[in-house]
């Protein structure tokens, strides 16, 4: 059951994370300022699934590989270090910035500085997470390999 929930949540992170990067990236390219507004606010509103399945995913994870001594899990767990330090010392406070400048009409260099940071920090997270599903699904087959 730990493991289903890890997955689901692992998942549910990455997908939302994804769907917050392509939709403020579409916004940003195509859509007008109300659009990006709009958009903004969903990204901080959003952060209400997101922040509970990152750290259920980290605790499942982190209980998941007690004990393990694999590269894999090594790495797994050195990364969630980045990715919550990245989520909550970039992400979220570049969220509730930019739901706020947006909202207020303010779209200015400050505004796109953070924007392309958010941008970059998002990139990073996607990336780290699934360099992290594929180190989990070699531990899977690990595990299927050994209960075979």
């Amino acid at each position: 059951m730990k493991l289903r929930i890890h997955i689901v949540t692992a998942m549910l992170a990455l997908a939302c994370i994804a769907t917050f990067w392509l939709s403020t990236a579409i916004s940003e390219l195509f859509a007008s300022h109300a659009t990006i507004a709009s958009v903004k606010m969903g990204v901080l509103y959003g952060m209400a699934l997101l922040i509970p399945c990152m750290a259920t995913a980290g605790a499942t994870g982190a209980s998941l590989g007690k004990g393990w001594r694999l590269p894999q899990v090594a790495r797994k767990s050195k990364r969630m270090k980045l990715i919550a330090a990245n989520g909550l010392l970039i992400l979220l406070p570049s969220a509730v910035f930019l739901a706020l400048r947006a909202q207020a009409g303010q779209f200015d260099t400050g505004f796109y500085a953070v924007q392309l940071l958010e941008l970059v920090a998002g990139a990073t997270n996607i990336a780290l997470l699934a360099l992290n599903m594929r180190d989990g699904m070699q531990l899977r087959q690990r595990r299927l390999a050994r209960a075979a």
